[in-house]
């Protein structure tokens, strides 16, 4: 499994027991936190910096 995979991985673990212990509005909001702050360092970056993270990403996956 890729480094990246095992990401994805424990985030949805992390999620599933969020949910199971904690209450509905708090669990959206730490759930929404923890997805979604790559997404939000992804849009910050410049459009050179996002090139140049696609393209390590596309050598990566040859190998």
């Amino acid at each position: 499994m890729s480094p990246l995979g095992k990401y994805y991985v424990g985030a949805a673990i992390a999620s599933v027991l969020v949910f199971l212990l904690l209450p509905t509005p708090i669990d959206l909001l730490l759930v929404v936190a923890i997805l979604g702050a790559p997404v939000a360092v992804y849009f910050m970056l410049d459009e050179s910096q996002r090139a140049r993270l696609r393209r390590i990403r596309r050598r990566q996956i040859g190998r």
